[in-house]
């Protein structure tokens, strides 16, 4: 929590609803309020409301994957300050790069473990601290 002002807002994009319940509870337990969207559409119409201080989103999503939805974060001045994590199952250089190019800021390989999204945050949301 930022100078126990308040809770950290994490948005997880992904249309697979193990991921997204899986980091949801990880990160309700350390004391974080959590968004969650189906794909880069429904996250789209929800950042604004909600205004995630970190999103994760997946990559590989219906109607709209994580580059693009990335993109349109990244490409929106009320938005663009907000960190992305990009999520996949592949660990490859070109997914890696492609997901910088969309303006990503980190890239976490799935299966992720708590220590990898938790250090995620800490290295994105410095103000913020995670109850382990």
């Amino acid at each position: 929590m930022q100078g126990g002002e308040k809770d950290l807002k994490v948005m997880i994009i992904d249309d697979s609803k193990t991921i997204r319940r899986t980091a949801e509870t990880l990160l309700k337990k350390a004391g974080c309020q959590v968004v969650t969207a189906t794909d880069g559409f429904d996250a789209l119409a929800k950042i604004a409301e909600s205004e995630p201080d970190i999103i994760f989103v997946d990559i590989m999503m219906p109607r709209l994957d994580g580059y693009q939805t990335c993109a349109l974060i990244k490409n929106n001045s009320a938005f663009k300050q907000i960190p992305v994590i990009m999520l996949s199952s592949k660990d490859g250089l070109f997914d890696r790069a492609r997901g910088r190019i969309a303006g990503s800021d980190y890239y976490l390989t799935k299966p992720f473990s708590r220590d990898e999204l938790f250090g995620a945050i800490r290295d994105h949301c410095p103000g913020y601290a995670l109850a382990v």
